[in-house]
């Protein structure tokens, strides 16, 4: 991989100097991780022309299966660990005859933006802009197949719920142990905090589970997602507990499962991703749910939970292929539930067979 990681830091450095900036710090975990292989807690990584350095606030516990940073890369370690990093490195970059030093000002708060600036009076501190995001939206076949094992463990761990008993049991308890079920079956963790929803509550867009016990009748909603070598995926489904669903449940059960279909469809290279959007927004539009539907319906996956692309009526830009994303949405009716559908796919050309489904639950309605 160390080949892979040096093509990636010598694609930000092309950006950089072509806007006039020779060194380069990034400081936002995951881009460091994108750049750098690895981000231990406070790590920066410092890009010169005579060698990029990670920086680190101390020497991190070697544990097996842990990330370990590219070994082409230079590493110096704070003598004291109290200290700043991103103010190390600047002073470092200045020490190597920089003029100027791109910061990712939307990641550096405004006094650790200050403190390097006062530590390196002669740099002039430039904004790399979210590059390195960009760099990162298309993901390469071992990005993917990290994706791709991720989805295959939260798959699995929420098929093992389903076979389990739920009525009575309440959505914290169903949230851990979708959870511990994530790290049993090989995730680094849950991509995010697990959403489990009953009753009025099934269908909330981040509804943090509570004390409610599943009830025969409800709607359940679930929303999980595994980390697996640091790539997040993400699954949402619903389903009717105990009995036959009602004919309401049906009914909103199909509009959503009728846009979440629309959503995937419409994701094609060059395609807009406000588009997206309209395509599966329309369906429930005209299913008469305008309420109640979020302001978003999927977003792009990978080193973080939430990146982009965004699927929203305002997103701006066009997808290209592989680029993983979610397609999810849901409606919530206040007061008696509602219904979320969430797949992970990965944006291909229909020469290469289409949108790559990552999580394969069933989106059967089932009553469990």
């Amino acid at each position: 991989m160390a080949e892979v990681y040096a093509a990636r830091r010598d694609r930000l450095r092309e950006r950089t100097a072509a806007g006039g900036t020779a060194a380069a710090l990034v400081s936002r975990p995951a881009n460091v991780r994108y750049l750098a292989g690895a981000a231990p807690p406070g790590a920066v990584l410092l890009l010169k022309d005579d060698g990029d350095l990670l920086v680190l606030a101390e020497t991190p516990d070697a544990r097996p299966g842990d990330p370990q940073p590219d070994d082409a890369l230079l590493t110096q370690v704070l003598p004291d660990p109290r200290g700043d990093t991103a103010v190390t490195a600047a002073t470092l970059a200045a020490a190597h005859g920089a003029d100027a030093l791109a910061v990712e000002e939307h990641h550096l708060t405004v006094a650790r933006h200050r403190a390097v600036a006062t530590a390196a009076p002669g740099l002039r501190l430039a904004d790399v802009g979210g590059v390195v995001e960009q760099l990162r939206l298309v993901k390469d076949e071992d990005e993917i197949a990290c994706l791709r094992i991720a989805a295959e463990i939260a798959d699995q761990a929420l098929g093992e719920l389903l076979e389990s008993i739920l009525v009575g049991r309440t959505e914290r308890h169903l949230a851990l142990e979708l959870e511990r079920r994530l790290v049993d079956h090989g995730a680094d963790g849950p991509a995010f905090a697990t959403s489990v929803g009953t009753g009025p509550d099934a269908g909330r867009v981040g509804h943090r589970p509570t004390d409610r016990r599943v009830e025969e009748g409800d709607f359940l909603s679930v929303c999980l997602g595994a980390a697996y070598r640091g790539y997040r995926c993400e699954i949402g489904r619903t389903f009717v507990i105990g009995t036959s669903p009602a004919d309401w449940q049906i009914e909103l059960y199909d509009a959503v499962f009728a846009a979440q279909r629309a959503g995937r469809e419409a994701l094609t290279p060059g395609a807009a991703c406000r588009d997206v959007d309209r395509a599966a927004r329309l369906v429930l539009e005209s299913a008469g749910h305008r309420e109640g539907v979020p302001l978003r319906t999927g977003h792009g996956v990978g080193l973080e939970n939430d990146e982009d692309p965004q699927f929203a009526p305002s997103a701006m830009g066009k997808l290209d292929a592989c680029v993983p994303v979610t397609v999810e949405p849901g409606v919530h009716l206040p007061g008696r539930g509602g219904v979320r559908i969430d797949d992970t796919l990965v944006v291909r050309s229909d020469a290469d067979g289409g949108p790559e489904l990552l999580t394969i639950t069933t989106k059967e309605l089932l009553a469990l």
